[in-house]
C-alpha cells in the first residue's frame, strides 16, 4: 500500500516531524509506504517567517507551486491522499481536490490544530490571514474519507461537519525523548516554543520578576524569534531553535513551563485546539512543568503528580516556587511524568492507530 503524504512544511517543522515523518519507519513495518512530499523546502522555511525578502519568497512559493504542480504526474502510483493541515500554506483547497481527481485515491485529512479558527498572523498580518483562506478546512473535512484528529475538541468539531474521525495525539519517540542526569546550579526553568506561541510566555513575566526576588534560577527560552528578552531580576538565556540540540533542549531543564491564553489573535476555539504538545515532550523527558489546563492540556497528565496546573498568577508563583525549593519533589514529579509517557504516548501504540485508519480508507 502506497501513501503519498502532503504538508506544507519541511521535516524540520514540529507538524510535519511528528505527525508524518516519525511514522514512515513504523508504518513500512505494516507493509504502508508513506511518500512525504512538502510544499516548503527547508530553506524557505527558515526565511518564511522572518521579516524582509518579499521578492525572494514570493519567488520561491512560485517555484513551490510548480513543483507541486509537477507532482501531480505520480498521482495514479498511490492509493491513499494524506493531507497534513494542507497542501499548501495558502490559496483555496485547490492542490488536495486535483490530487484526490486524478489520483482517485480517497482523501484522508490530518488535523493537529485548530486550522478552521480564523487569526491574525503574527508575520503578515491580514494580509496573511486574506490569503489562507480559513474556509478551505472545512472543505477538506467534508471531502475526508476520515479526519485524525489531535485531540477530542478538533474532533467535536469535525463531527459537525459530518465525518468521521480518529483521535491521534501528537507524540515523541521515548527512545529518543529520555531522562538525562542533570547537575544545574541554579536551578533551569525553560520555555521552548515559536514565534507565535512566546506571547503565551510573556504573560507570565511578572510572575517571574516576583519570583526572581525570592529564588535563584535562569530562565531558558528557545525558539522566541525575539532577539533580545529582558526580564527585571531574572536571569535570561535566550536561545534560537536547532533541530539538533531539541531533545537535549527539554532534556536539560529542571522545571518546564507552558502557560496558554486567549489573546485578541488567539481566541478560545484556537486555543482549545491546541494538541498540549508540550506536555507530551515535557513528560517524555522526566521534566516537571507548570501548565494552563486549557483545552485538552487539562485531560493530559496528572495534577499534583505529573505536573502542577495554574491559571492565577499566584497559582504559577506558588506551583514554580514549590519546584524550586524541592529537588525531591522535582525528581518524583518528573520520574511520575515519564512513567505517564511510556504508557499513554507511545509511538508503537499511535502508529498501530495510524496504520489501521489508513488501510481502513481502501477496504
Amino acid at each position: 500500500m502506497r501513501v503519498l503524504g502532503l504538508c506544507s512544511y519541511p521535516v524540520s517543522a514540529a507538524a510535519t516531524r511528528f505527525r508524518m515523518e516519525q511514522f514512515v519507519e513504523p508504518l513500512r513495518a505494516r507493509g504502508i509506504e508513506l511518500d512525504i512530499r512538502p510544499f516548503l523546502t527547508e530553506e524557505q522555511f527558515r526565511a518564511f517567517y522572518k521579516k524582509g525578502g518579499v521578492l525572494g519568497k514570493a519567488f520561491g512559493l512560485a517555484g513551490s507551486v510548480l513543483r507541486r504542480l509537477g507532482q501531480l504526474a505520480t498521482a495514479r502510483r498511490y492509493d491513499v491522499l494524506l493531507v497534513q493541515r494542507e497542501a499548501a500554506m495558502f490559496g483555496p483547497a485547490i492542490f488536495e481536490w486535483l490530487f484526490q481527481k486524478l489520483g482517485r485515491m480517497p482523501l484522508v485529512l490530518d488535523l493537529d490544530d485548530a486550522t478552521y479558527v480564523r487569526y491574525v498572523s503574527p508575520t503578515y498580518g491580514r494580509l496573511g490571514s486574506f490569503l489562507k483562506f480559513f474556509g478551505k478546512t472545512d472543505n477538506l473535512i467534508r471531502r475526508a474519507s476520515v479526519v485524525i484528529c489531535g485531540n477530542r475538541f478538533i474532533a467535536e468539531y469535525v463531527e459537525k461537519l459530518g465525518a468521521r474521525t480518529v483521535v491521534i495525539p501528537t507524540v515523541v519517540d521515548t527512545d529518543k525523548f529520555h531522562p538525562v542526569e542533570k547537575h544545574n546550579d541554579p536551578p533551569v526553568i525553560g520555555w521552548i516554543g515559536t514565534h507565535s506561541t512566546y506571547p503565551f510566555l510573556e504573560s507570565i513575566f511578572p510572575v517571574l520578576e516576583r519570583l526572581a526576588t525570592k529564588h535563584r534560577f535562569k530562565l531558558r527560552i528557545v525558539g522566541s524569534g525575539v532577539n533580545n528578552v529582558k526580564i527585571d531580576g531574572v536571569e535570561v538565556e535566550n536561545l534560537d531553535w536547532n533541530l539538533d540540540r531539541e531533545i537535549d533542549d527539554f532534556a536539560s531543564l529542571d522545571v518546564g513551563l507552558y502557560p496558554i491564553t486567549s489573546t485578541s489573535r488567539f481566541g478560545e476555539n484556537w486555543v482549545q485546539g491546541k494538541s498540549g504538545f508540550k506536555a507530551i515532550q515535557y513528560l517524555a523527558v522526566g521534566v516537571p512543568f507548570v501548565m494552563s489546563p486549557v483545552g485538552v492540556c487539562a485531560e493530559i497528565g496528572e495534577d499534583g503528580k505529573t505536573h502542577f496546573n495554574a491559571v492565577a498568577e499566584d497559582e504559577w508563583e506558588t506551583a514554580i516556587s514549590r519546584l524550586l525549593l524541592d529537588p525531591t519533589l522535582r525528581e518524583a514529579m518528573g520520574k511520575a511524568g515519564r512513567e505517564h509517557s511510556l504508557s499513554a504516548f507511545s509511538v508503537l501504540h499511535q502508529g498501530n492507530r495510524l496504520a489501521e485508519t489508513l488501510a481502513g480508507c481502501i477496504r
